[in-house]
Protein backbone atom coordinates (compact mmCIF):
# COMPACT_ATOMS: atom_id res chain seq x y z
CA UNK A 1 0.00 0.00 0.00
CA UNK A 2 1.54 3.65 -0.85
CA UNK A 3 0.35 7.17 -1.35
CA UNK A 4 -0.58 6.67 -5.07
CA UNK A 5 -2.47 3.51 -4.49
CA UNK A 6 -3.97 5.44 -1.66
CA UNK A 7 -5.71 8.23 -3.77
CA UNK A 8 -6.95 5.64 -6.04
CA UNK A 9 -9.07 3.66 -3.14
CA UNK A 10 -10.22 6.83 -2.35
CA UNK A 11 -11.43 8.00 -5.88
CA UNK A 12 -13.61 4.70 -5.66
CA UNK A 13 -14.27 4.99 -2.44
CA UNK A 14 -15.37 9.08 -3.18
CA UNK A 15 -17.73 7.45 -6.45
CA UNK A 16 -19.25 4.40 -4.78
CA UNK A 17 -19.58 4.42 -1.12
CA UNK A 18 -22.92 5.97 0.70
CA UNK A 19 -20.81 5.85 4.25
CA UNK A 20 -19.48 9.78 4.68
CA UNK A 21 -17.64 8.75 8.00
CA UNK A 22 -15.65 6.11 6.23
CA UNK A 23 -15.15 8.66 3.42
CA UNK A 24 -13.66 10.98 6.07
CA UNK A 25 -11.21 8.85 7.89
CA UNK A 26 -9.75 8.42 4.29
CA UNK A 27 -9.61 11.77 3.52
CA UNK A 28 -7.96 12.42 6.87
CA UNK A 29 -5.37 10.12 5.83
CA UNK A 30 -4.42 11.66 2.33
CA UNK A 31 -4.38 15.43 3.73
CA UNK A 32 -1.37 14.16 5.87
CA UNK A 33 1.89 14.04 4.85
CA UNK A 34 3.84 10.57 3.19
CA UNK A 35 5.32 9.57 6.37
CA UNK A 36 2.45 9.85 8.11
CA UNK A 37 0.21 7.90 5.53
CA UNK A 38 2.50 4.93 5.53
CA UNK A 39 2.50 5.38 9.49
CA UNK A 40 -1.61 5.13 9.29
CA UNK A 41 -2.18 2.81 6.57
CA UNK A 42 0.48 -0.12 8.33
CA UNK A 43 -1.42 0.62 11.28
CA UNK A 44 -4.61 -0.56 9.68
CA UNK A 45 -3.04 -3.49 8.13
CA UNK A 46 -1.63 -4.70 11.15
CA UNK A 47 -4.95 -4.65 12.97
CA UNK A 48 -6.69 -7.35 10.89
CA UNK A 49 -9.90 -6.87 12.92
CA UNK A 50 -10.19 -3.00 11.37
CA UNK A 51 -8.48 -4.11 8.09
CA UNK A 52 -11.39 -6.85 7.44
CA UNK A 53 -14.34 -3.98 8.64
CA UNK A 54 -12.95 -1.18 6.30
CA UNK A 55 -12.85 -3.87 3.47
CA UNK A 56 -16.26 -5.45 4.35
CA UNK A 57 -17.55 -1.68 4.27
CA UNK A 58 -15.78 -0.33 1.16
CA UNK A 59 -16.87 -3.29 -1.31
CA UNK A 60 -20.08 -4.11 0.52
CA UNK A 61 -21.09 -0.01 0.06
CA UNK A 62 -19.89 0.06 -3.42
CA UNK A 63 -21.64 -3.24 -4.16
CA UNK A 64 -25.27 -1.75 -2.32
CA UNK A 65 -24.89 1.39 -4.06
CA UNK A 66 -23.98 -0.30 -7.50
CA UNK A 67 -27.17 -2.20 -7.26
CA UNK A 68 -29.41 1.16 -5.93
CA UNK A 69 -28.07 2.61 -8.92
CA UNK A 70 -29.39 -0.19 -11.38
CA UNK A 71 -32.19 -0.41 -9.76
CA UNK A 72 -32.36 3.56 -10.22
CA UNK A 73 -31.84 3.04 -13.61
CA UNK A 74 -34.24 0.34 -14.68
CA UNK A 75 -36.79 2.56 -12.52
CA UNK A 76 -35.93 5.80 -14.83
CA UNK A 77 -36.38 3.39 -17.98
CA UNK A 78 -39.29 2.25 -17.27
CA UNK A 79 -41.01 5.92 -16.30
CA UNK A 80 -39.16 7.63 -19.66
CA UNK A 81 -40.96 4.27 -21.87
CA UNK A 82 -44.03 5.19 -20.18
CA UNK A 83 -43.83 8.92 -20.52
CA UNK A 84 -43.03 8.33 -24.18
CA UNK A 85 -46.30 5.99 -24.41
CA UNK A 86 -48.37 8.35 -22.56
CA UNK A 87 -46.89 11.17 -24.73
CA UNK A 88 -47.18 9.32 -28.02
CA UNK A 89 -51.11 8.62 -26.66
CA UNK A 90 -51.94 11.62 -26.19
CA UNK A 91 -50.39 13.23 -29.49
CA UNK A 92 -52.63 10.15 -31.84
CA UNK A 93 -55.82 11.92 -29.93
CA UNK A 94 -55.43 15.60 -30.99
CA UNK A 95 -58.61 16.51 -33.36
CA UNK A 96 -57.48 18.66 -36.50
CA UNK A 97 -58.61 22.06 -37.20
CA UNK A 98 -61.29 19.81 -39.36
CA UNK A 99 -62.48 17.45 -36.83
CA UNK A 100 -63.03 20.82 -34.55
CA UNK A 101 -65.07 22.49 -36.66
CA UNK A 102 -67.24 19.55 -37.69
CA UNK A 103 -67.81 19.09 -33.76
CA UNK A 104 -68.41 22.57 -33.26
CA UNK A 105 -71.09 22.74 -36.53
CA UNK A 106 -72.82 19.26 -35.80
CA UNK A 107 -73.30 19.76 -31.44
CA UNK A 108 -76.64 21.16 -30.41
CA UNK A 109 -75.58 23.01 -27.30
CA UNK A 110 -72.63 23.07 -25.81
CA UNK A 111 -72.10 23.78 -21.95
CA UNK A 112 -69.76 26.31 -22.25
CA UNK A 113 -68.74 28.46 -24.97
CA UNK A 114 -65.27 30.31 -24.80
CA UNK A 115 -64.79 33.73 -26.54
CA UNK A 116 -60.57 33.97 -26.72
CA UNK A 117 -57.70 31.41 -26.94
CA UNK A 118 -55.02 33.36 -25.48
CA UNK A 119 -53.53 31.63 -22.10
CA UNK A 120 -57.10 32.75 -19.66
CA UNK A 121 -59.35 31.52 -22.71
CA UNK A 122 -57.15 27.72 -23.20
CA UNK A 123 -56.59 27.76 -19.48
CA UNK A 124 -60.46 27.58 -18.71
CA UNK A 125 -61.65 25.13 -22.20
CA UNK A 126 -58.78 22.95 -20.44
CA UNK A 127 -60.66 23.62 -16.72
CA UNK A 128 -63.89 22.83 -18.06
CA UNK A 129 -63.40 19.76 -20.12
CA UNK A 130 -61.43 18.26 -17.22
CA UNK A 131 -64.69 18.77 -15.16
CA UNK A 132 -66.72 16.88 -17.87
CA UNK A 133 -68.70 19.58 -19.02
CA UNK A 134 -68.92 20.27 -22.87
CA UNK A 135 -67.27 23.13 -23.49
CA UNK A 136 -66.15 25.11 -26.80
CA UNK A 137 -63.41 27.58 -27.64
CA UNK A 138 -63.43 30.21 -30.96
CA UNK A 139 -60.35 32.27 -31.47
CA UNK A 140 -60.63 34.76 -34.58
CA UNK A 141 -56.53 34.73 -35.10
CA UNK A 142 -54.85 32.00 -33.85
CA UNK A 143 -53.74 30.49 -30.72
CA UNK A 144 -51.31 32.98 -28.77
CA UNK A 145 -50.98 35.72 -31.55
CA UNK A 146 -52.00 37.97 -29.40
CA UNK A 147 -50.88 39.64 -25.48
CA UNK A 148 -49.70 36.28 -24.45
CA UNK A 149 -47.36 35.95 -26.68
CA UNK A 150 -45.75 39.27 -26.05
CA UNK A 151 -45.15 38.86 -22.72
CA UNK A 152 -41.55 39.26 -20.52
CA UNK A 153 -41.64 35.05 -20.39
CA UNK A 154 -41.47 34.94 -16.41
CA UNK A 155 -43.58 32.74 -14.35
CA UNK A 156 -42.80 35.02 -11.37
CA UNK A 157 -44.76 35.90 -8.22
CA UNK A 158 -43.91 39.37 -8.48
CA UNK A 159 -41.48 41.28 -6.09
CA UNK A 160 -42.92 44.52 -7.26
CA UNK A 161 -46.41 43.54 -5.84
CA UNK A 162 -44.82 42.39 -2.73
CA UNK A 163 -43.16 46.04 -2.42
CA UNK A 164 -46.11 47.36 -2.45
CA UNK A 165 -47.73 45.24 -0.65
CA UNK A 166 -45.47 46.27 2.19
CA UNK A 167 -44.95 50.14 1.81
CA UNK A 168 -48.50 50.47 1.51
CA UNK A 169 -50.22 47.64 4.01
CA UNK A 170 -52.12 46.79 1.12
CA UNK A 171 -53.62 43.15 1.54
CA UNK A 172 -54.62 42.81 -1.91
CA UNK A 173 -51.31 43.00 -3.17
CA UNK A 174 -50.40 40.47 -0.39
CA UNK A 175 -52.44 37.82 -1.71
CA UNK A 176 -51.92 38.46 -5.45
CA UNK A 177 -48.00 37.53 -4.59
CA UNK A 178 -49.31 34.19 -2.30
CA UNK A 179 -51.69 33.28 -5.09
CA UNK A 180 -49.04 33.96 -7.89
CA UNK A 181 -45.95 31.92 -6.15
CA UNK A 182 -48.32 29.15 -5.67
CA UNK A 183 -49.51 29.18 -9.24
CA UNK A 184 -45.50 29.15 -10.55
CA UNK A 185 -44.76 25.89 -8.72
CA UNK A 186 -47.54 24.76 -9.72
CA UNK A 187 -47.04 25.88 -13.60
CA UNK A 188 -43.62 24.35 -13.49
CA UNK A 189 -44.45 21.29 -12.04
CA UNK A 190 -46.47 20.80 -15.59
CA UNK A 191 -45.00 22.41 -17.69
CA UNK A 192 -41.07 21.10 -17.13
CA UNK A 193 -40.46 20.87 -20.88
CA UNK A 194 -41.54 24.21 -21.80
CA UNK A 195 -40.31 26.46 -18.47
CA UNK A 196 -37.10 26.18 -16.10
CA UNK A 197 -36.05 28.02 -12.67
CA UNK A 198 -33.89 31.48 -13.60
CA UNK A 199 -31.57 33.36 -11.64
CA UNK A 200 -31.63 36.85 -11.36
CA UNK A 201 -29.58 39.20 -9.72
CA UNK A 202 -30.26 42.45 -8.41
CA UNK A 203 -27.29 45.05 -8.06
CA UNK A 204 -27.04 47.27 -5.43
CA UNK A 205 -25.14 50.87 -6.23
CA UNK A 206 -25.91 52.00 -2.42
CA UNK A 207 -24.91 50.57 0.95
CA UNK A 208 -28.72 50.51 2.21
CA UNK A 209 -29.97 48.76 -1.03
CA UNK A 210 -28.16 45.92 0.10
CA UNK A 211 -29.95 44.85 3.14
CA UNK A 212 -33.28 46.44 1.74
CA UNK A 213 -33.45 44.22 -1.35
CA UNK A 214 -31.97 41.04 0.85
CA UNK A 215 -34.92 41.81 3.57
CA UNK A 216 -37.26 41.77 0.82
CA UNK A 217 -36.13 39.30 -0.98
CA UNK A 218 -36.31 36.92 1.96
CA UNK A 219 -39.75 37.42 2.62
CA UNK A 220 -40.09 36.41 -1.01
CA UNK A 221 -38.75 32.78 -0.12
CA UNK A 222 -39.98 32.55 2.74
CA UNK A 223 -43.55 32.99 1.09
CA UNK A 224 -43.41 30.63 -1.72
CA UNK A 225 -43.09 28.12 0.84
CA UNK A 226 -42.40 24.64 -0.86
CA UNK A 227 -42.71 26.08 -3.91
CA UNK A 228 -39.12 28.00 -3.53
CA UNK A 229 -37.12 27.51 -6.70
CA UNK A 230 -33.76 28.47 -4.71
CA UNK A 231 -32.90 30.45 -1.76
CA UNK A 232 -31.85 34.28 -2.36
CA UNK A 233 -28.25 35.35 -1.53
CA UNK A 234 -26.38 38.09 -0.89
CA UNK A 235 -22.95 38.24 -3.11
CA UNK A 236 -19.99 41.04 -3.44
CA UNK A 237 -18.91 43.53 -6.15
CA UNK A 238 -16.58 41.13 -7.77
CA UNK A 239 -18.53 38.03 -7.57
CA UNK A 240 -21.24 39.93 -9.18
CA UNK A 241 -19.07 41.31 -12.15
CA UNK A 242 -18.26 37.50 -12.58
CA UNK A 243 -21.74 36.31 -12.80
CA UNK A 244 -22.94 39.20 -15.14
CA UNK A 245 -19.68 40.58 -16.90
CA UNK A 246 -21.68 42.75 -18.59
CA UNK A 247 -22.86 44.34 -15.38
CA UNK A 248 -21.65 47.99 -14.64
CA UNK A 249 -18.88 48.25 -12.03
CA UNK A 250 -18.76 52.03 -10.93
CA UNK A 251 -20.29 52.49 -7.99
CA UNK A 252 -21.38 48.93 -7.62
CA UNK A 253 -21.38 47.82 -3.27
CA UNK A 254 -23.22 44.26 -4.32
CA UNK A 255 -26.05 42.19 -5.34
CA UNK A 256 -29.13 39.70 -4.28
CA UNK A 257 -29.90 37.09 -6.10
CA UNK A 258 -33.47 35.67 -5.93
CA UNK A 259 -35.20 32.93 -8.32
CA UNK A 260 -38.19 32.98 -10.34
CA UNK A 261 -39.50 31.16 -13.50
CA UNK A 262 -39.23 31.55 -17.08
CA UNK A 263 -41.10 30.08 -19.89
CA UNK A 264 -42.02 30.26 -23.27
CA UNK A 265 -45.38 31.90 -23.34
CA UNK A 266 -46.30 31.42 -26.82
CA UNK A 267 -45.47 27.06 -26.46
CA UNK A 268 -47.59 26.99 -23.58
CA UNK A 269 -50.73 28.81 -24.55
CA UNK A 270 -50.40 26.28 -27.55
CA UNK A 271 -50.15 23.08 -25.61
CA UNK A 272 -52.88 24.61 -23.34
CA UNK A 273 -54.88 24.20 -26.19
CA UNK A 274 -53.91 20.91 -27.71
CA UNK A 275 -54.69 19.48 -23.88
CA UNK A 276 -57.76 21.21 -24.15
CA UNK A 277 -58.50 19.30 -27.33
CA UNK A 278 -57.35 15.74 -26.22
CA UNK A 279 -59.42 16.12 -23.07
CA UNK A 280 -62.48 16.53 -25.26
CA UNK A 281 -63.19 20.16 -25.25
CA UNK A 282 -63.86 21.92 -29.10
CA UNK A 283 -61.01 24.32 -30.08
CA UNK A 284 -60.73 26.21 -33.07
CA UNK A 285 -58.97 28.64 -34.34
CA UNK A 286 -59.40 31.47 -37.20
CA UNK A 287 -63.55 31.50 -35.80
CA UNK A 288 -64.58 34.83 -35.52
CA UNK A 289 -67.59 35.55 -33.02
CA UNK A 290 -69.80 38.40 -35.46
CA UNK A 291 -72.59 38.67 -32.36
CA UNK A 292 -74.43 37.22 -29.75
CA UNK A 293 -77.38 35.22 -29.30
CA UNK A 294 -80.17 36.10 -27.00
CA UNK A 295 -83.19 34.42 -25.58
CA UNK A 296 -85.14 36.12 -23.06
CA UNK A 297 -82.57 38.89 -22.63
CA UNK A 298 -80.25 35.67 -21.97
CA UNK A 299 -77.23 35.56 -23.48
CA UNK A 300 -77.54 32.12 -25.30
CA UNK A 301 -74.35 31.50 -27.71
CA UNK A 302 -72.73 33.19 -30.34
CA UNK A 303 -72.99 33.66 -34.31
CA UNK A 304 -69.65 32.61 -35.68
CA UNK A 305 -67.70 32.93 -38.76
CA UNK A 306 -64.68 30.99 -40.15
CA UNK A 307 -62.47 33.62 -41.50
CA UNK A 308 -60.19 31.08 -43.99
CA UNK A 309 -63.65 30.04 -45.91
CA UNK A 310 -66.11 33.24 -44.82
CA UNK A 311 -68.90 30.27 -43.69
CA UNK A 312 -70.83 31.11 -41.07
CA UNK A 313 -73.40 29.48 -38.01
CA UNK A 314 -74.41 29.88 -35.05
CA UNK A 315 -72.62 28.11 -31.60
CA UNK A 316 -75.50 27.61 -28.74
CA UNK A 317 -74.10 27.23 -25.61
CA UNK A 318 -75.33 27.18 -21.70
CA UNK A 319 -72.93 29.76 -20.60
CA UNK A 320 -70.75 32.19 -22.91
CA UNK A 321 -67.16 33.63 -21.33
CA UNK A 322 -65.63 36.21 -22.82
CA UNK A 323 -61.95 35.85 -22.15
CA UNK A 324 -60.56 38.18 -25.10
CA UNK A 325 -57.94 40.26 -22.62
CA UNK A 326 -57.48 43.66 -24.23
CA UNK A 327 -60.87 43.24 -26.23
CA UNK A 328 -62.52 42.41 -23.75
CA UNK A 329 -65.23 45.61 -23.98
CA UNK A 330 -65.48 44.50 -27.46
CA UNK A 331 -67.44 41.96 -26.39
CA UNK A 332 -69.78 43.09 -23.57
CA UNK A 333 -70.63 46.25 -26.14
CA UNK A 334 -72.27 43.18 -28.69
CA UNK A 335 -74.13 42.34 -25.27
CA UNK A 336 -74.65 45.86 -24.06
CA UNK A 337 -73.76 48.85 -25.93
CA UNK A 338 -73.58 51.44 -23.41
CA UNK A 339 -71.79 49.36 -20.67
CA UNK A 340 -69.19 51.22 -19.09
CA UNK A 341 -65.47 50.42 -20.11
CA UNK A 342 -63.46 48.14 -17.86
CA UNK A 343 -60.33 47.37 -19.62
CA UNK A 344 -57.35 50.15 -18.88
CA UNK A 345 -54.92 49.14 -21.80
CA UNK A 346 -51.24 49.77 -21.06
CA UNK A 347 -47.92 49.09 -23.61
CA UNK A 348 -45.61 46.55 -23.04
CA UNK A 349 -42.91 46.62 -25.15
CA UNK A 350 -39.46 44.19 -24.83
CA UNK A 351 -36.35 44.31 -27.17
CA UNK A 352 -34.40 41.75 -28.34
CA UNK A 353 -30.25 41.86 -28.11
CA UNK A 354 -27.54 39.60 -28.86
CA UNK A 355 -26.98 36.77 -26.44
CA UNK A 356 -23.45 38.36 -25.42
CA UNK A 357 -25.44 41.05 -23.47
CA UNK A 358 -26.71 38.30 -21.00
CA UNK A 359 -24.78 35.36 -19.44
CA UNK A 360 -26.79 31.77 -20.01
CA UNK A 361 -28.62 31.00 -17.08
CA UNK A 362 -28.75 34.80 -15.03
CA UNK A 363 -31.29 37.31 -15.50
CA UNK A 364 -30.81 40.96 -14.54
CA UNK A 365 -33.52 43.13 -12.64
CA UNK A 366 -33.34 46.78 -12.05
CA UNK A 367 -35.96 47.05 -9.67
CA UNK A 368 -36.23 51.08 -9.78
CA UNK A 369 -35.14 52.95 -12.62
CA UNK A 370 -34.17 56.96 -12.73
CA UNK A 371 -38.03 57.80 -13.62
CA UNK A 372 -39.44 54.55 -11.30
CA UNK A 373 -39.66 51.99 -13.28
CA UNK A 374 -38.54 48.46 -12.78
CA UNK A 375 -35.83 46.99 -16.05
CA UNK A 376 -35.51 43.23 -17.32
CA UNK A 377 -32.43 41.57 -19.32
CA UNK A 378 -33.19 37.74 -19.37
CA UNK A 379 -31.95 35.15 -21.58
CA UNK A 380 -33.91 33.46 -23.85
CA UNK A 381 -33.81 31.31 -26.87
CA UNK A 382 -30.34 32.19 -27.19
CA UNK A 383 -30.84 35.73 -26.96
CA UNK A 384 -31.20 38.56 -24.48
CA UNK A 385 -34.78 39.98 -23.76
CA UNK A 386 -34.74 43.54 -22.28
CA UNK A 387 -37.83 45.19 -21.42
CA UNK A 388 -40.37 46.76 -20.73
CA UNK A 389 -42.69 50.13 -20.97
CA UNK A 390 -45.57 50.86 -18.92
CA UNK A 391 -47.19 53.23 -20.82
CA UNK A 392 -51.09 53.74 -21.85
CA UNK A 393 -51.93 53.01 -25.63
CA UNK A 394 -55.19 52.83 -27.45
CA UNK A 395 -56.34 49.03 -28.25
CA UNK A 396 -54.91 47.59 -31.91
CA UNK A 397 -54.66 44.14 -33.61
CA UNK A 398 -51.30 44.02 -34.05
CA UNK A 399 -49.79 46.66 -31.97
CA UNK A 400 -46.07 47.47 -33.01
CA UNK A 401 -43.03 49.38 -30.38
CA UNK A 402 -42.51 53.26 -31.09
CA UNK A 403 -39.47 54.26 -31.63
CA UNK A 404 -39.06 56.31 -28.53
CA UNK A 405 -40.13 53.23 -26.28
CA UNK A 406 -36.81 51.23 -28.07
CA UNK A 407 -34.89 54.44 -27.36
CA UNK A 408 -36.43 54.34 -23.43
CA UNK A 409 -35.17 50.44 -22.92
CA UNK A 410 -31.55 50.94 -24.17
CA UNK A 411 -31.13 54.14 -22.27
CA UNK A 412 -32.19 52.77 -19.02
CA UNK A 413 -30.68 49.33 -19.23
CA UNK A 414 -27.27 51.51 -20.76
CA UNK A 415 -26.81 53.21 -17.36
CA UNK A 416 -26.32 49.70 -15.84
CA UNK A 417 -24.05 48.07 -18.49
CA UNK A 418 -20.15 48.33 -18.77
CA UNK A 419 -21.48 49.03 -22.61
CA UNK A 420 -22.98 51.58 -24.43
CA UNK A 421 -25.90 49.45 -26.03
CA UNK A 422 -26.36 50.81 -29.49
CA UNK A 423 -29.62 51.02 -31.64
CA UNK A 424 -28.17 48.57 -34.50
CA UNK A 425 -27.71 46.01 -31.63
CA UNK A 426 -31.49 45.22 -31.75
CA UNK A 427 -32.16 42.41 -33.03
CA UNK A 428 -36.71 42.46 -33.00
CA UNK A 429 -38.95 44.34 -31.11
CA UNK A 430 -42.50 43.88 -30.12
CA UNK A 431 -45.19 45.54 -28.18
CA UNK A 432 -47.93 43.76 -26.22
CA UNK A 433 -51.16 45.33 -24.73
CA UNK A 434 -51.66 44.31 -20.43
CA UNK A 435 -55.62 43.86 -20.43
CA UNK A 436 -55.24 46.30 -16.66
CA UNK A 437 -59.17 45.60 -15.37
CA UNK A 438 -61.82 47.63 -13.17
CA UNK A 439 -64.26 45.79 -11.64
CA UNK A 440 -67.20 47.59 -11.79
CA UNK A 441 -68.95 46.74 -9.30
CA UNK A 442 -66.19 47.68 -7.34
CA UNK A 443 -66.41 51.25 -4.74
CA UNK A 444 -63.27 52.59 -6.09
CA UNK A 445 -62.84 52.27 -9.43
CA UNK A 446 -59.99 55.06 -9.42
CA UNK A 447 -57.66 52.10 -8.23
CA UNK A 448 -56.39 49.33 -11.25
CA UNK A 449 -55.40 46.42 -9.88
CA UNK A 450 -53.11 43.55 -11.73
CA UNK A 451 -54.82 40.57 -10.26
CA UNK A 452 -58.14 39.68 -12.40
CA UNK A 453 -62.05 40.57 -12.50
CA UNK A 454 -64.83 38.00 -13.10
CA UNK A 455 -67.48 39.74 -13.78
CA UNK A 456 -71.25 39.06 -15.10
CA UNK A 457 -73.37 41.51 -17.39
CA UNK A 458 -77.07 41.56 -16.52
CA UNK A 459 -77.50 39.32 -19.52
CA UNK A 460 -75.36 36.27 -18.28
CA UNK A 461 -72.37 36.92 -20.46
CA UNK A 462 -69.34 36.36 -18.33
CA UNK A 463 -65.60 38.07 -18.43
CA UNK A 464 -62.79 37.75 -17.11
CA UNK A 465 -59.84 40.11 -17.50
CA UNK A 466 -56.71 41.20 -16.04
CA UNK A 467 -54.36 39.13 -14.55
CA UNK A 468 -51.10 37.60 -15.73
CA UNK A 469 -49.70 34.64 -17.30
CA UNK A 470 -48.49 33.07 -14.20
CA UNK A 471 -52.12 32.99 -13.16
CA UNK A 472 -54.11 31.29 -15.97
CA UNK A 473 -54.94 28.51 -14.02
CA UNK A 474 -56.21 30.40 -11.06
CA UNK A 475 -58.35 32.67 -13.96
CA UNK A 476 -59.30 29.62 -15.43
CA UNK A 477 -60.55 27.87 -12.17
CA UNK A 478 -62.56 31.51 -10.82
CA UNK A 479 -64.20 31.45 -14.18
CA UNK A 480 -64.92 27.76 -14.48
CA UNK A 481 -66.47 27.91 -10.93
CA UNK A 482 -68.92 31.12 -11.72
CA UNK A 483 -70.02 29.64 -14.92
CA UNK A 484 -71.12 26.15 -13.19
CA UNK A 485 -72.74 28.93 -10.67
CA UNK A 486 -74.48 30.74 -13.39
CA UNK A 487 -75.71 28.36 -15.78
CA UNK A 488 -76.42 25.32 -12.64
CA UNK A 489 -74.27 23.02 -14.98
CA UNK A 490 -73.31 19.74 -13.63
CA UNK A 491 -69.55 18.86 -13.73
CA UNK A 492 -68.38 15.21 -12.70
CA UNK A 493 -65.76 16.74 -10.76
CA UNK A 494 -63.57 19.38 -8.78
CA UNK A 495 -61.14 21.82 -11.02
CA UNK A 496 -58.40 19.00 -11.38
CA UNK A 497 -55.87 21.45 -13.15
CA UNK A 498 -53.64 20.84 -11.00
CA UNK A 499 -52.54 18.12 -11.58
CA UNK A 500 -52.87 17.50 -15.47
CA UNK A 501 -49.51 17.90 -17.28
CA UNK A 502 -50.00 19.89 -20.87
CA UNK A 503 -49.47 17.78 -24.02
CA UNK A 504 -45.66 18.06 -25.13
Amino acid sequence: INAEYGVQISIQIHTYLTDDRLLLLYLFILRTDKKKQKMYLRGIYKRKWLKWMLGVGIFGSAAFNYGLRRTQAKSLEESERLKHERNADLKAHIPTREEQLRNLKNKKKFDMLVIGGGATGTGIALDAATRGLSVALVERDDFSCGTSSRSTKLVHGGVRYLEKAVKNFDTGQFHLVLDALYERKTFLHLCPHLSRKLPIITPCYTWWEVPYYWAGLKIYDLLSGSGKLGSSLYIDREESLRRFPMLSGDDLKASVVYYDGQMNDSRVNVSLALTAGVHGAVVCNHVEVVTLLKENNTVTGATVKDTINGEIWDVNAQVVVNATGPFSDSIRKMDEPNTVNIINPSSGVHIVLPDYYSPEGMGLIIPKTKDGRVVFMLPWEGKTIAGTTDSSVEITTNPSPHENEIQFILDSISDYLAVQVRRQDVLSAWSGIRPLAIDPKAKDTASISRDHVVTVSDSGLITVAGGKWTTYRKMAKDTVDMAIKLGELKPTNDCITSNVSVVP
